[in-house]
């Protein structure tokens, strides 16, 4: 009888784009035909091919996962989500070989050279308008054309130090390009953080591609902007000058200047002075030297070009044009930012450089021309219709998708006023594969480049932002309209080596610890202390209730729920109506109710949404590590859906008190000892006294007597009942309890300690020694200090009504104090309503 053997079939190897059906009659980037790779994205697919597809998709969800615990935030306006909603990026990067960048590179330098000496004619001698070669009346009624900054002179002839070029690829494999970002181009920091992500998501295939990195051309672009300086000191002082944290891209502002070592600031922290720039610091104003900003240029200066912006620097221009602070993009360069001068352009090449321009645009018809009016009036059904100049806020119209009706209306429109309309050629975009639910899709493409000024030349990014469609009969290209980006890898022809954004090590100059930091963070940093403290009071409070709520038929003092609820509703932490409700099962429905369903604006809800909103505001503060502990705070804030037991709700109060202990750690620990911190901490400090003396304060209108039930309760709140175990060893009595809660220093978590900190974070503030002293704010915590000892005698005594109100009059002249305290560092330091330094 003759042995059988099995015989298994070999696992056939994971096929990377074995579905993926490319879009017919455009150009694919990944395949050149059916089942046939690109030869430059063969290196890149056999590595992914080579971790399987459940590898692939594990690595890609947890790409996301970095990107919303890191906090990498998109606004799309009107969406939901609003500032919080995570920025999408694709795990598929698009691949160019190194043959095709060097052409490109070549072609997007002239560009911006070209566009450089356009801006310095228009706002210079105009030879182009009088020539004829730019029609006047393309830059003259543009109303980005600023007349207030004609006749200003650049540092070294430079306008753009940071040109945006939207490329895009048409069926017969060309690249063209749809538009030119001058005035502050977008998404150079959005690149950066997708490489990141890529190169710890996929780090096999970004050694095995030899891809260019791209810290070199944030370092030229870093050493250019300092070098900018218009006065003879060194280092100069440079600022990321941002809209602000409601802003679509305020994520990469906060990114950008952390990682350039630039000073995030807004318009409000900047003031002029005698035709000079300072910014406003707590250690008083600091010159400015240059502005890398990050808003439209009408925006910049609401005294000479936009009365009603409240996001720019009133008296700018006239700092620019006397020559003491630099703006990068130069102000008025957003005048070339329209598609009605890429008909010109090729004809400009020719006169302003000689040379043929390298770079095409997709075919454009500026219909202030009569020849290209009757053009675009005759073809309107097969092209797109733009606003000429942006800024009106008109929407692309795509003449195939119109009614006969519509098309009618639209060529009366340009009839009418045919100088605000271009049209432009409908390009079939080029299209890559995405992973869309466990597979791949085409989806349209369009690549954003940057090049940016290199000392006395231009530099190009290595790579850039890829944006893609939603789905594949979406046709715009937009992250407003639902886009996702990817990495773009720049193919190099051997090995790359390392760049590093920071300098050599040696020689090394040592710089003393900064005191510099902008009133406005300050201010944020106090106000992020106060609500971090804030929050995790209110749990502690709804804890300790909720906790006792779940054990009343076992706990030792059923009087505790009865007298901790007064409590709370007195603090308005609980709602007046909860506390006439004494039937326990309904107690218990509406106390989970009221947290699972609080409103945004009042409690625990509002005091975590503060806490994210003023993270969002100085997280070019905060370190990655307390990012991503204050963010996994607001994920978990939701306490989540369905039927919600009693339990739930403990676990999701105690998840918040360890995410806000983990916060404090990273305070403590993690943060240098400068002005930022100590305003921090002085915020944590002083709602932690404004809190303790609240909740004394209640706990004495229900303690009648001496070992009253909500002493316990009290100690637990303050988070003190291990200490007074541990000292006592006895039940909780009222006045060793308060005698531990206001006077013992030794207690971090009691009034005196709290006191003393204040006082010393006060002492050390930054002053003008020439100024009176003590402060106001000094006399303040001093007298409330005073006032803790004399409640320390009143507490030490026999309990009765008397000493009770005598203690509760101490402990409303310390709040009063606190509160004056809080009031005066406002003033002062935030407010800037009288001057406390030099």
């Amino acid at each position: 009888m003759s042995s059988i053997t099995n015989i298994q079939e070999p696992t056939l190897p994971w096929r990377f784009l074995h579905e993926y059906q490319p879009i017919d009659g455009v150009f694919d980037e990944m395949l050149a035909g059916p089942g046939k790779l690109r030869a430059h994205c063969e290196a890149f697919v056999h590595s992914l091919e080579s971790m399987g597809p459940h590898e692939f998709a594990s690595r890609h969800d947890n790409a996301r996962r970095a990107i919303r615990e890191n906090g990498v935030t998109y606004n799309v306006y009107g969406d939901p989500q609003g500032i919080d909603r995570p920025w999408e990026l694709d795990m598929v990067p698009l691949v160019v070989s190194a043959d095709e960048w060097s052409r490109l590179e070549k072609g997007l330098i002239q560009r911006t050279r070209l566009l450089n000496l356009i801006l310095l004619d228009l706002h210079g001698p105009q030879r182009l308008l009088r020539s004829g070669l730019l029609p006047p009346s393309l830059a003259l009624a543009n109303p980005a054309f600023l007349r207030p900054c004609h006749g200003i002179r650049v540092p070294r002839d430079i306008y753009l130090h940071m040109h945006g070029v939207d490329l895009a690829r048409s069926p017969d494999g060309q690249w063209a390009v749809l538009a030119d970002r001058t005035q502050a181009p977008s998404g150079a920091g959005y690149a950066l953080e997708n490489r990141l992500v890529l190169l710890h998501s996929l780090p096999e295939a970004f050694r095995g591609c030899h891809i260019h990195r791209l810290a070199s051309f944030f370092r030229a672009q870093r050493d250019t902007l300092s070098a900018l300086t218009p006065t003879q000191h060194q280092p100069a002082r440079v600022v990321l000058l941002t809209p602000g944290p409601y802003n679509e891209t305020y994520f990469e502002h906060a990114y950008l200047a952390r990682y350039l070592g630039f000073t995030l600031v807004e318009g409000a922290d900047l003031t002029v002075r005698d035709r000079r720039v300072f910014i406003k610091t707590l250690e008083g104003l600091q010159p400015v030297d240059v502005i890398f900003r990050r808003l439209d240029d009408s925006f910049c200066d609401p005294l000479e070009l936009r009365g009603d912006s409240f996001l720019g620097v009133a008296g700018l221009v006239a700092a620019v044009r006397a020559g003491n602070v630099v703006v990068a993009n130069a102000l008025g360069s957003g005048v070339i930012e329209t598609a009605a001068i890429l008909p010109f352009l090729p004809a400009l090449c020719r006169d302003l450089l000689g040379e043929e321009l390298l770079l095409p645009s997709v075919a454009t018809w500026w219909c202030g021309q009569p020849a290209h009016l009757s053009y675009v009036l005759e073809h309107l059904e097969g092209l797109v219709a733009k606003p000429a100049f942006p800024s009106k806020g008109q929407e692309p119209v795509f003449g195939r998708k119109l009614s006969d009706g519509e098309r009618k209306g639209l060529a009366a429109a340009i009839r009418a006023r045919p100088e605000d309309f271009v049209a432009q050629a409908h390009v079939e975009l080029s299209s890559a594969p995405v992973w869309h639910r466990h597979g791949l899709e085409p989806r349209s493409v369009v690549f954003r480049t940057y090049v940016a000024a290199a000392g006395d030349s231009f530099a190009v990014m290595p790579g850039g932002l890829t944006r893609v469609s939603s789905t594949q009969d979406v046709p715009i290209v937009s992250m407003q309209r639902g886009g996702r980006s990817k990495d773009t890898w720049v193919l190099s022809d051997g090995p790359v080596s390392a760049v590093s954004l920071l300098a050599p090590t040696d020689p090394i100059r040592l710089k003393p610890a900064t005191t510099e930091l902008p009133s406005r963070v300050a201010e944020n940093l106090f106000w992020l202390g106060r609500y971090v403290e804030r929050a995790e009071h209110i749990v502690r409070l709804l804890r300790s209730f909720v906790s006792r709520l779940a054990d009343q038929d076992t706990t030792d003092d059923p009087r505790q729920v009865s007298t901790l609820l007064q409590v709370l509703v007195g603090l308005r932490v609980l709602p007046e109506e909860l506390g006439q409700n004494t039937w326990l099962r309904k107690l218990e429905e509406e106390t989970i109710d009221l947290i699972a369903n609080q409103s945004p604006h009042t409690g625990l809800r509002n005091a975590l949404n503060e806490v994210h909103r003023l993270a969002s505001v100085v997280r070019d503060r905060l370190s990655i590590d307390t990012w991503r502990i204050l963010n996994l705070l607001h994920q978990d804030m939701p306490l989540g859906h369905g039927r919600i037991q009693f339990e739930d709700v403990l676990v999701h109060l105690n998840r918040i008190i360890a995410d806000l202990a983990a916060f404090s750690g990273m305070e403590m620990e993690n943060m240098t000892r400068g002005h930022g911190w100590r305003f921090l901490n002085l915020g944590r400090r002083l709602e932690r006294s404004v809190n303790l003396v609240g909740v004394l304060r209640g706990a004495l209108g229900v303690a009648h007597t001496a070992d009253s039930a909500i002493v316990e309760p009290l100690l637990e709140i303050a988070d003190s009942s291990m200490t007074y175990r541990r000292r006592y060893y006895a039940q909780p009595r009222i006045a060793s309890a308060l005698h531990l809660l206001l006077v013992d220093e030794t207690n971090t978590r009691g009034l005196a300690f709290q006191l003393a900190a204040v006082s010393d974070h006060i002492l050390r503030l930054p002053r003008d020694p020439r100024a009176p002293s003590p402060t106001r704010e000094e006399r303040l915590i001093a007298h409330a200090r005073d006032t803790l000892g004399q409640a320390d005698v009143i507490a030490s005594q026999s309990w009765s009504e008397d000493h009770v109100a005598a203690l509760d009059g101490l402990l409303g002249s310390i709040a009063d104090d606190l509160q004056a305290t809080s009031d005066a560092i406002t003033y002062f330091y935030f407010s800037h309503a009288e001057l406390r330094v030099s």
